[in-house]
């Protein structure tokens, strides 16, 4: 008998894998000690898995980090959104679709 494989299921939810969610939670650290942001949410769905920044609790987020694989081919899985909804990057990596957001953190610091 050879290997089966095992099944994958259609409805299974998007996430982030360890590297991702190390990254990305990387800058959201860095933002906190640069007094930025206060809460993150993480929210986990069929189609895309989003790593929400606040600047204050129960409000809009200031960001999204929005991962859709089924955007893999097109235009690039990952997208960066901005707190009016509009896509701000878009690409095939998280390091340059963080970038805008990295560029920010060394203006606050030298502030």
């Amino acid at each position: 008998m050879g290997v089966v494989p095992f099944p994958q299921r259609k409805d299974a939810q998007v996430g982030f894998d360890r590297a991702e969610l190390a990254r990305i939670l990387d800058l959201y650290g860095r933002m906190v000690a640069a007094g930025h942001w206060r809460d993150y949410a993480i929210e986990l769905g069929r189609e895309a898995a989003v790593f929400s920044a606040f600047r204050r609790t129960a409000e809009r987020p200031e960001i999204r980090v929005e991962k859709r694989p089924a955007l893999r081919q097109r235009q690039g899985m990952w997208a960066l959104v901005g707190e009016a909804g509009a896509v701000l990057k878009r690409g095939h990596d998280l390091g340059p679709v963080l970038a805008p957001v990295e560029r920010r953190l060394m203006k606050l610091v030298e502030e």
